[in-house]
């Protein structure tokens, strides 16, 4: 259990005792200084602790945030300081450098321990979160005067109101802002009042999301209206997890893997759902499934690199993006921009109405435009950002782009006998190259004929391609374009060659195995952003890197029948969906056992 040390004289009618036992914590009381270290000493080292001021008046929120959320090693808010175990020390330190000073550390309006230990913590260079508390009040006031106007401006807010109304995403799409959220966040409420916890609404969320592609795979009117209602209300369930875990601070790195894992998997298995549903109907709409699969994936990792290329490059100042800032603040502009990305909230709205109304191939034509242009908009923007932008990447950066790239033994060994040549060329050779190589490889699998030698000469300039692309770091102004451009050539290359196989089950297969991959990829996306680095060396050799499996599919083309092609391709998504999904999963339960920092993504809606 937390311990909360309170300190100085109680002040009559407090409650501050009773909300900090609310809260979880085990009080404490200490007389001064020396008491509240030598209690600071005995708490347990396994859990959090916090120096609270006895004279502590504000919302309950208000310390629910500065005191209990798990993202950070310390944090603070007026007269409250606390720190988990990773931060035990600092802020040991921080308390008997005030007890040795004896009150006189650094000078504050009100005489607070508490806000000292701060102070100190911010000399000491050490990094102290302090939440956003808006309307909410935190003080500790000097005399009876100033405690009874807190008082009055404690009552003057309700708390719970701004606890529902900051459980919602401050950045989101019009869909979810509008006709999710508003009812949503009681559901919500709901959960928290009763234990739940939000993996539990998120895995409700893949359960029920699964059914809705279930009631797809039956091809039946009735299948399709059920099919999108249950994506509707997975989607509310959605919106819930998250919203609970914001109501109640509830904040992981499991939970954070989860809920971005778990939104791919409804989709694709949804769509799978569909396709599944349309062949019952007589309708082979796979390719179109596994088309709407790479789309909405190569879209993504557009996102990703653009945003690891970007976030902390030095310097970054762009005429373009000073202009999207100026749109930005014009109210009607904002969410005609946000709907234009087709955002979760509107894609799945669009597909839950289209199933129910039209049939399979209507919703995924429709949903192929709608991503389509979504894409070349979002993409276009960011290639001007990139021209115009005078930044500097980092090491960091290019770290991050070369994981993101998935590059197998076969890149990495040409790679290393290519420096030379890489470094005397251009900087725009990375994406150049990897875009050629790519289009080269996706366009011989379009234009020969199934059974051919010339997909595997592709495959084999692909490799050199690739190799050449990631030769240097990939730090040029348009280098983040190079791990999309590798996705779309593996996931095409695969999906082309399933086609020309023309054989019952060969896209299904295709399906799958574009499926694992993607997974992998994902998996490489969600361990960077949680500051835990790309996937092992070695998993990224088993899985052969990207270039490597598009030699192998397209060498599997050459050398089998289109039967056996499609044997090939269920082999390898069953091994690489097995491969990489056991070390994911071990990979993020060791995380959260071992109590790895809680993450939470608020940033571009998905």
């Amino acid at each position: 259990m937390p311990t909360a040390i309170l300190t100085g004289q109680p002040v009559p009618g407090s409650s501050i005792e009773s909300e900090l036992r609310s809260l979880g914590f085990d009080v404490h009381l200490a007389s001064g200084a020396a008491d509240t270290e030598t209690l600071l000493a005995r708490a347990p080292g396994d859990e959090r602790v916090a120096v609270v001021d006895a004279r502590f008046v504000g919302h309950p929120h208000a310390l629910r945030l500065g005191l209990t959320d798990p993202r950070f090693p310390l944090a603070a808010i007026p007269g409250a300081v606390t720190a988990q175990p990773a931060a035990r020390q600092t802020l040991t330190r921080a308390m008997a450098r005030e007890n040795s000073a004896a009150g006189g550390g650094t000078a504050l309006a009100v005489d607070s321990l508490a806000d000292r230990i701060t102070a100190a913590l911010d000399a000491d260079g050490a990094e102290v979160h302090r939440p956003e508390l808006g309307r909410l009040v935190a003080a500790v006031p000097a005399d009876p005067q100033a405690r009874n106007e807190a008082r009055q401006a404690v009552a003057a807010v309700d708390d719970e109101a701004v606890r529902l109304k900051s459980a919602v995403k401050a950045r989101d799409g019009f869909v979810t802002t509008f006709l999710i959220s508003p009812y949503s966040r009681y559901i919500a409420r709901w959960c928290a009042r009763r234990g739940l916890t939000p993996n539990q609404v998120t895995t409700a969320s893949l359960i029920t999301a699964l059914i809705a592609a279930g009631c797809a795979a039956t091809g039946t009117r009735a299948g399709f209206v059920a099919a999108g209602v249950l994506l509707i209300a997975s989607f509310v369930l959605d919106c819930t997890d998250g919203q609970l875990a914001r109501y109640s601070l509830q904040y992981s790195t499991l939970g954070a893997w989860l809920d971005a894992t778990f939104d791919r998997a409804k989709e694709y298995a949804y769509y799978a759902g569909l396709a599944l549903g349309a062949a019952r109907g007589g309708d082979d709409v796979w390719a179109l499934a596994l088309g709407a699969m790479v789309l909405q994936t190569c879209r993504h990792v557009v996102d990703f690199s653009f945003n690891e290329a970007n976030h902390d490059a030095t310097a970054n100042t762009s005429p373009t993006a000073a202009l999207s800032g100026k749109l930005d603040s014009v109210g009607w502009t904002v969410w005609v921009r946000r709907m234009i990305v087709l955002p979760i909230g509107e894609r799945w709205a669009m597909i839950a109405v289209l199933t129910a109304l039209t049939t399979p191939r209507i919703t995924f034509y429709a949903l192929l435009i709608g991503c389509a242009f979504s894409a070349t908009y979002t993409t276009a923007g960011r290639v001007l950002r990139s021209l115009t932008r005078r930044a500097t990447r980092t090491d960091r950066a290019a770290k991050a782009l070369a994981d993101l790239a998935d590059s197998g033994p076969l890149a990495e060994a040409a790679a290393r006998g290519l420096r030379g040549t890489a470094r005397r060329l251009p900087a725009i050779t990375a994406p150049a190259v990897a875009l050629l190589g790519g289009a080269a490889v996706v366009a011989t699998a379009a234009l020969t004929d199934f059974g051919g030698p010339w997909p595997l000469v592709a495959a084999l300039v692909y490799v050199l391609t690739s190799a050449l692309a990631v030769a240097r770091p990939l730090k040029g102004a348009l280098d983040w374009l190079v791990p999309p451009f590798f996705r779309a050539a593996e996931y095409l290359t695969v999906l082309l060659l399933a086609a020309k196989a023309d054989v019952n089950g060969a896209l299904p297969a295709a399906f799958g195995l574009v499926s694992a991959v993607a997974y992998h990829h994902y998996d490489t996306v969600y361990r960077i952003r949680g500051d835990a680095g790309a996937p092992p060396q070695w998993l990224v050799r088993t899985v052969g890197g990207h270039e490597g499996r598009t030699l192998v599919i397209c060498a599997l083309a050459v050398l089998l029948t289109a039967s056996q092609f499609k044997l090939a391709l269920t082999v390898l998504a069953v091994a690489v969906a097995l491969v990489v999904l056991v070390e994911s999963i071990r990979f993020w339960v060791a995380a959260h056992k071992v109590g790895a920092p809680a993450v939470h993504d608020e940033g571009e809606p998905a």
